[in-house]
């Protein structure tokens, strides 16, 4: 049976749990081991936002290799060591608790023979779509003109739109976990949701809360019924860079621009120009181009149309362990030989 070595907290109760799908199951505890690790690979930044400031790491090198050498399954969150593959010749399955696939580009895991899954789908995606939601209506209610009128302790009632969400159109990239309740919420105000995936158009049975599903050639034509667009898809080849000046330019005029994905879905040159030149009335980016490496850059941080956030439009006061709950379904799979949810397909990129 397999040597579990997880470099992540896990509560007793979840350990617990582990330990009960088969009484051979080695399960190795090990979280902050790798924190020093990290603060000589990863970028400072990343280190400055994700580890506790006297995280410093535990035991040697050499004890540290000899965890991962005898691990079959990995159990990580993020960061995580970028050379794991290379030092785990007894890997057969890592799966990480974040949802974001792109954040093993970096590794020696990416396009490796292991398998590799993760949380997607498994997040708090109600918490994830009310942030879309009230960046929504931040912009379409005017609350980031009250902020430029407080800072100068004068009221500009011109300043204030008159937008209203009943019978408004979001188009949604993206219409998995997260896209699907950001539909259905904006669908409970009134408005119609359509939708953009990879797979393309989608059949009456699949809608669910969208009026319609399209493929990634039809966002033009999308975002031109639009008053809202809300980036929430996987970040991939295919969509680097996807909402481009052309999509912009098809939305509504004073439609509001959600990013609650990754940065480089969106070419920011463009977003900064339809910003200031286009239909936008603002954008809420919960992400931007080089979040891990970087603060924003000033040209977003003093962006008067701008509401940026340091990717925190998860967190919630609900308690939840969804990503656990996917890891111990999983791990019941493999030990019954069953396929796994959630794995990367490399070339699909997620």
């Amino acid at each position: 049976m397999p040597k579990i070595l997880s470099i992540t907290p896990v509560p007793k109760a979840d350990a617990a749990r582990i330990r009960s799908l088969h009484s051979s199951i080695t399960l190795t505890e090990a979280p902050g081991w790798f924190d020093g690790e990290y603060r000589d690979t990863w970028p400072a930044y990343t280190i400055t936002r994700y580890l506790p400031p006297n995280a410093w790491g535990s035991g040697s090198r050499a004890e540290r290799d000899a965890l991962l050498a005898e691990a079959e399954i990995v159990l990580a969150s993020w960061p995580f060591p970028l050379d794991l593959r290379a030092r785990a010749p007894m890997l057969k399955w890592f799966h990480q608790r974040p949802a974001g696939a792109s954040n093993l580009r970096r590794s020696d895991l990416w396009g490796s023979d292991v398998l590799v899954s993760t949380s997607r789908g498994y997040g708090d995606s109600t918490a994830i779509a009310e942030y879309a939601v009230a960046g929504l209506l931040h912009f379409s209610k005017g609350f980031n003109q009250a902020a430029h009128d407080a800072s100068r302790r004068e009221f500009d009632p011109t300043g204030y739109p008159s937008a209203g969400l009943n019978d408004k159109t979001v188009c949604v990239l993206g219409t998995g976990g997260i896209g699907s309740e950001v539909a259905r919420l904006c669908v409970a105000l009134g408005m119609r949701a359509v939708g953009i995936r990879r797979r393309g158009s989608a059949a009456q049975n699949e809608l669910g809360p969208f009026s319609k599903i399209s493929g990634p050639e039809s966002l033009r034509q999308m975002a031109a019924e639009s008053d809202c667009l809300v980036v929430a898809c996987q970040w991939t080849p295919a969509t680097d860079r996807l909402v481009n000046a052309a999509v912009l330019r098809s939305l509504k005029p004073g439609a509001v621009l959600i990013n609650v994905s990754r940065g480089e879905i969106i070419d920011e040159a463009d977003l900064l120009h339809a910003l200031d030149n286009g239909p936008l009335r603002g954008a809420a980016l919960d992400v931007y181009v080089g979040e891990f490496e970087a603060p924003p850059p000033e040209s977003l941080w003093a962006h008067p149309k701008v509401l940026i956030t340091p990717h925190t439009s998860a967190i919630t006061d609900r308690p939840a362990n969804y990503s656990l709950e996917l890891f111990i379904t999983n791990l019941a799979r493999y030990l019954a030989s069953e396929p796994l949810e959630n794995l990367i397909l490399w070339e699909r990129g997620y």
